[in-house]
């Protein structure tokens, strides 16, 4: 079992930036940043295999940035020219061997 504990959400005003961070308990293979907003379903923001490889929702493209450490199990969200549309919970997200885990969320609110 592996569990994830995300950090770094809060409030911040349009334009601004939020660092999202997410530790893995254990080794994981693909990690990722899924987001829930109020009414909606989780949407997939950004993915990075283990090799670096990512894949971003076109809404955030150009203004976040995924990477990941290896060495320490984690992920990261660089968010930037944030917009009140980007509003919402984001759950962290690893998968192992046909197994997927998420972390318990943490609330980004962005004001106009």
């Amino acid at each position: 079992q592996v569990q994830l504990v995300e950090s770094g959400g809060g409030l911040v005003q349009a334009g601004g930036s939020l660092r999202l961070s997410c530790a893995a308990s254990g080794s994981i293979d693909d990690m990722g940043w899924y987001r829930q907003a109020a009414g909606s379903k989780r949407e997939l923001v950004a993915r990075i295999t283990r090799g670096g490889s990512t894949n971003y929702a076109d809404s955030v493209k150009g203004r976040f940035t995924i990477s990941r450490d290896n060495a320490k199990n984690t992920v990261y969200l660089q968010m930037d020219s944030l917009k009140p549309e980007d509003t919402a919970v984001y759950y962290c997200m690893g998968s192992k061997i046909l197994t997927t885990y998420w972390g318990q969320g943490t609330q980004v609110t962005v004001s106009s």
